[in-house]
């Protein structure tokens, strides 16, 4: 595969997280999800432009990233959990409540 064109895929997913960021303001998980695809958009440009350079520095970002991915993850369900037995829901509108 070409490295634009990987480059091209990367972008595409990048943006495409985004994206489900800004428009779905209302499910956290499905924002949780789109910075998942945002890491792992950049992961993938990590790792394409590596392998193209042949230095192992690349792989070793994306290692770092997919374990901070996978920290993230674990921490955000961990807390939704813990705000879904408090408050019954997890809409994010009511997730400015807990403030006060």
């Amino acid at each position: 595969m070409s490295l634009n064109i990987s480059i091209l895929y990367s972008i595409l997913l990048f943006f495409i997280g985004i994206a489900g960021i800004l428009i779905n303001r209302k499910n956290i998980i499905v924002m949780l999800m789109s910075i998942e695809l945002a890491l792992l958009a950049v992961n993938y440009l990590f790792i394409m432009m590596s392998s193209q350079y042949d230095d192992i520095s690349g792989q070793i970002f994306g290692i770092i990233i997919l374990t901070i991915a996978a920290a993230e993850s674990a921490i955000g369900l961990a807390i939704l959990v813990t705000v879904y037995t408090i408050r019954g829901t997890i809409a994010v509108e009511y997730l400015n409540l807990m403030k006060g």
